[in-house]
């Protein structure tokens, strides 16, 4: 999917116009979403137009995709949120846990403009739909670092030794980024004993466990060098910091927010109309330009200056994204964990 420049005429009012009358329209729903300059975002661009559209008010449940996990398990029996925004990973633990409903095609109009990759599936059913890319590039202080690193090898050169940052395992970036370098370095399928060596010899400054910690330590100058989420380097850039971020020549690793149903809610109908708001045109240019998440919806115009921060960067589309079988980490998490605290977190 690439991002396409093309006007795109349909629109929210459009949506609401032929969306379907709700019986028993509902005065609320409860959306969970994540805190900061995200839940801004999904605020402003998705459930403000929502509800000026069908005057249905949208009450936020903030929180991280693992805290609306545990939240949507506790309430299984009689859920209070009707829809929630779930990273990739979490996605999936949540089908598992059985606390997410169908998405119907037939009642999702704006389903046919997404790009099918951002289609989750369980067998044929449909259990989230992706509001948006976000990926794990190189971040780099400019005034620091006077050239703009292009490879992920150079976090090994001596010039960054302690200045340099990664994600944990703790951070849901951190097993996934581990079984990347491991891909793009061509170790051995399923045998990480390579990459842990490697990752030994990194002079890390630290190990991040939230992309908070990555942002402070990019902030106070703790790391010049090192992995980011695209969404929070070029939040510190638009803050004024130093701060530059690169796609390196070997790709980023990505992944995406999805919104998903939640199985039981008494409001069915009128969560799925904002699902469907969520998947127009407008709502994904928005997050585009207050975020940087990558459309999930096709031919969407974003502002010139957008483009370049972009998760795929100045040129690239969807298909230049390391996109990883979630289940297939999950399943592996536990073990790379114990390898993680075994060898790198006790030395």
């Amino acid at each position: 999917m690439t991002v396409s420049r093309r006007v795109v005429l349909t629109g929210l009012a459009a949506s609401a116009l032929a969306a379907p009358a709700i019986a028993q329209k509902p005065t609320s729903i409860t959306v969970a979403w994540y805190g900061g300059n995200w839940g801004d975002a999904f605020r402003t661009c998705v459930a403000e137009p929502f509800t000026k559209a069908t005057g249905i008010a949208v009450n936020a449940e903030i929180g991280t995709s693992t805290v609306t996990l545990a939240k949507l398990q506790q309430q299984k029996a009689a859920p209070t949120i009707d829809v929630a925004w779930l990273d990739g990973g979490i996605s999936e633990l949540a089908e598992a846990a059985g606390v997410l409903d169908r998405l119907d095609p037939a009642g999702l109009k704006n389903l046919g403009d997404v790009a099918p990759e951002a289609i989750y599936r369980n067998g044929s059913d449909i259990y989230a739909v992706g509001g948006g890319y976000y990926s794990l590039g190189l971040a780099y202080n400019t005034q620091k670092v006077r050239t703009a690193p292009t490879s992920w090898n150079d976090l090994w050169k001596s010039e960054f030794e302690d200045a340099v940052t990664i994600p944990s395992p703790a951070n849901s970036a951190g097993v996934p980024f581990l079984m990347f370098l491991s891909k793009i370095w061509g170790m051995p399928a399923g045998d990480l004993a390579p990459t842990f060596r490697r990752i030994k010899e990194l002079k890390a400054a630290l190990f991040f466990d939230s992309s908070g910690a990555a942002t402070n330590a990019y902030q106070s100058g703790e790391a010049i060098i090192g992995a980011h989420f695209n969404v929070g380097a070029w939040d510190l850039a638009d803050k004024g910091l130093p701060i530059g971020f690169v796609v390196p020549k070997e790709g980023v690793w990505a992944t995406d927010a999805r919104l998903h149903l939640v199985k039981g809610t008494a409001k069915s109908e009128a969560a799925r109309l904002f699902i469907d708001h969520a998947l127009t045109a407008e709502a994904a240019a928005g997050l585009a330009d207050k975020l940087y998440l990558g459309p999930a919806v096709r031919n969407v115009t974003v502002k010139p200056d957008t483009a370049p921060k972009l998760p795929w960067g100045e040129r690239g589309s969807v298909a230049d994204l390391q996109l990883f079988d979630w289940t297939m980490i999950n399943a592996e998490r536990a073990r790379i964990v114990d390898q993680w605290n075994r060898e790198i977190a006790r030395r």
